[in-house]
């Protein structure tokens, strides 16, 4: 996705911070979800529910199932965390996965296909709701600091197009209307704001860490 949008085959798309702030000189926000009524998000470090890790130290040697190399709540910051104790995701597990997707994060580790997970934190809780018997089968073992939650972003160079403008508009309004409100509803968030690039100052500090600790 990140790539069709710095391509110009989006106009606009959902992203996460990470990639984000990875191509910072070509992207604008456009708008920022707000879940439990402010822009931020966790990422959770999961194990299967009968599991007895009580945190990311316990978990050497397993198998371990990121999102997204792309990722920061499914992959970053597991791995800025690994390099704060001098060690790499390939190094301290003893064996990772990527599953491209949150959910199937979820479905790994509840089924017992790898030990251990890194997650959303919004997708967990969401899922709580809409798959409690999924969810069920996982448990958190630790949530990260407050982080800027995944943006809505076009390319800087087309941010103040109509089509860009009128999306930032319509997102920021959900909230405004009974459509909206249900659309929101529906996804488990409260509204949509314009976001400011400092909300993702702790996911950049993250990056920094594991580019100066690697």
């Amino acid at each position: 996705v990140t790539g069709m949008l710095l391509e110009g085959a989006l106009d606009a798309a959902w992203l996460c911070g990470y990639p984000f702030l990875q191509h910072r000189d070509a992207l604008s926000l456009v708008a920022v979800p707000l879940w439990h009524g402010r822009p931020l998000y966790q990422s959770y470090l999961i194990v299967h529910a009968g599991d007895n890790a009580a945190g990311l130290a316990d978990l050497r040697g397993a198998t371990h199932a990121f999102s997204d190399p792309n990722s920061n709540s499914g992959f970053l910051v597991t791995a800025s965390d690994l390099a704060a104790m001098g060690e790499t995701p390939e190094g301290f597990f003893g064996r990772t996965i990527f599953t491209y997707g949150h959910r199937n994060v979820v479905r790994a580790v509840a089924a017992g296909l790898t030990r251990s997970g890194s997650v959303d934190g919004y997708v967990w809780e969401s899922l709580r709701v809409v798959e409690p018997e999924l969810v069920a089968g996982t448990r958190v073992i630790a949530r990260s600091e407050w982080l800027g939650f995944p943006p809505f972003c076009a390319r800087a160079d087309n941010r103040t197009t109509e089509p860009v403008t009128r999306l930032a508009a319509a997102l920021t309004g959900l909230d405004r209307t009974a459509p909206g409100r249900a659309a929101l509803q529906a996804l488990l968030l409260d509204g949509m704001t314009p976001g400011s690039v400092d909300l993702y100052d702790g996911i950049a500090r993250r990056m920094a860490m594991l580019a100066r600790l690697r």
